[in-house]
């Protein structure tokens, strides 16, 4: 392993360009932390994952919901605590199910899950990418749809290490009816609270502990790159946010076959 100074730049520069992501696109910043974790670091898999739910245990994400409320995007306080019911719930068991599976094949799992969400995003068109037009609830009685989709995103956060928002954000926009930006603010609303904790325990029991100095690092690089995704996503329509999102997950599937 790095000396601590190294392993806490690494860690920075990783937890930046995640947080970039997180702004741009409303997303936990999972998808480019865990394969830059795995390549600069050489961190396995289930380290990675669990590292990079840790970080997200801190409200870094603050700087960027700011961002979006002082531009007026609306947020749905009441649905955000049905998310974080559910996610609470699926982020354990996905954990669970992430650390019986052997570090090799979780890493193919990974890259294959970032193909699949790059190639359905560039050939089918992810409306809810396109969506920038103020949104308004479809349904009544939230409860259900709020807690189903945080479930969802849950599992698939403790499965995969990713904050669950590229699956809980078309969710929230084709089945509420929530603008991609309004879609993007409850999710990353949602991750200011602690929702990963009881994946982070799994993981961290089942590794005997993470990596601190690079934990420190990833943290505080994150918060400067959500601001900075934020202010760059107000000014990137939705087309455009489509095919970039689609581009990065495709390099970071990349990345990490080379590494495999």
């Amino acid at each position: 392993m790095a000396a601590p100074m190294i392993q806490y730049s690494a860690g920075l520069v990783s937890g930046w360009a995640g947080g970039v992501l997180s702004g741009l696109f409303g997303l936990g910043g999972g998808l480019v932390l865990i394969p830059l974790l795995g390549a600069f670091l050489s961190l396995g898999q289930h380290q990675a994952q669990g590292l990079t739910l840790a970080a997200m245990l801190l409200p870094n994400g603050l700087p960027a919901v700011l961002e979006y409320r002082r531009r007026g995007i609306r947020l749905w306080g009441h649905l955000t605590a049905f998310l974080i019911l559910g996610f609470l719930i699926g982020a354990w068991g996905g954990a669970r199910a992430a650390n019986l599976i052997p570090a090799k094949e979780m890493r193919w799992i990974f890259i294959a899950f970032l193909c699949v969400m790059a190639l359905r995003t560039l050939l089918k068109g992810d409306g809810s990418l396109q969506n920038d037009a103020p949104g308004s609830l479809a349904i009544r009685n939230v409860w259900l749809p709020g807690v189903l989709t945080g479930l969802v995103g849950g599992l698939a956060s403790g499965l995969l290490g990713i904050g669950g928002g590229v699956i809980m954000i078309p969710m929230l926009a084709g089945w509420l009816k929530l603008s991609q930006h309004e879609a993007q603010l409850a999710s990353l609303t949602m991750m200011l609270a602690p929702v990963g904790l009881p994946a982070v325990w799994v993981y961290a029991r089942s590794e005997g502990g993470l990596p601190w100095f690079i934990l420190a690092g990833v943290a505080s690089g994150f918060m400067v790159g959500a601001y900075l995704g934020a202010r760059i996503a107000g000014r990137i329509r939705g087309p455009k946010l489509r095919v970039w999102f689609a581009c990065i997950t495709l390099a970071m599937a990349i990345l990490l076959a080379i590494r495999g």
